[in-house]
């Protein structure tokens, strides 16, 4: 009996010690930030788009399970990818082509999975917004999912499109994450908000998919962005204000 106790207590003295040793997400995160695959362009945006606070808002853990919805040229892939590659899972979706291209055979990436590769988002012509054209992520029970200034991109029905796709992929509990430039409350649209959008819109929208509003951060509020030029104008160019909210889905 003593023999099978100090067995248990040294298992558990041994866990214990592995909790304590593990490096915090935003220790990772930075290890990844330091990476020699990233650009220079891509290090010079570190300071204003801050990884490391965003994600740790988001309340992203190494172990988690997280789906990045649109990832564009991988700016964010480049940071999750390393930081869920030993004890979590990390997958990418929707617009995912260049990446998979890009990182193929990096050290680092090769869990990364690429999922809903039949999924399209495209523009009409005449369109100012795009369309999604999506079923499912092809995954569930995710803790995770998130998208980074792409909600703008889309019209009405594209937004409900990917604000189901994520809903579906989550699971109860799970975290929406979701980051974008800031358009003023009810503002018509036009030329130059086209790439902002009402964050009071997109509440309405993520809640009408079942999501619950759980917090905001003012993170990436930017208070001599007046929100009438165009995100690429040289006045805000790199320096929009932008709006950072996490949503979750009822865990009943």
């Amino acid at each position: 009996m003593k023999k099978l106790l100090s067995l248990s207590l040294a298992c558990a003295l041994l866990s214990a010690s592995a909790l304590s040793t593990a490096a915090p997400i935003g220790d990772k995160i930075k290890t990844a930030m330091a990476s020699d695959i990233r650009s220079a362009a891509e290090v010079e945006r570190d300071r204003n788009r801050r990884p490391v606070q965003t994600l740790e808002f988001f309340g992203l853990e190494d172990n988690m399970s997280v789906v990045e919805l649109i990832p564009g040229g991988g700016w964010y892939t480049k940071l999750l990818a390393p930081a869920l590659s030993e004890n979590g899972e990390f997958y990418i979706a929707i617009g995912a082509g260049r990446v998979k291209e890009n990182m193929a055979g990096v050290a680092g990436f090769d869990k990364m999975k690429v999922i809903a590769e039949d999924a399209s988002s495209y523009r009409e012509e005449g369109a100012r917004n795009y369309s999604l054209k999506a079923t499912t992520l092809g995954v569930s029970d995710v803790d995770m999912v998130l998208t980074f200034r792409n909600y703008h991109n889309f019209g009405e029905q594209g937004r409900k499109k990917m604000n189901e796709l994520a809903f579906d992929a989550l699971r109860p509990g799970g975290i929406y994450g979701v980051v974008d430039h800031t358009a003023r409350h009810m503002e018509p649209s036009n030329s130059s908000n086209r790439r902002r959008i009402d964050p009071v819109l997109a509440i309405k929208e993520i809640q009408e998919a079942g999501f619950v509003l759980v917090d905001y951060s003012n993170l990436h509020y930017r208070e001599d962005d007046e929100l009438e030029y165009e995100v690429g104008a040289r006045s805000v160019s790199g320096n929009t204000d932008r709006w950072t909210m996490k949503f979750m889905k009822p865990k009943s």
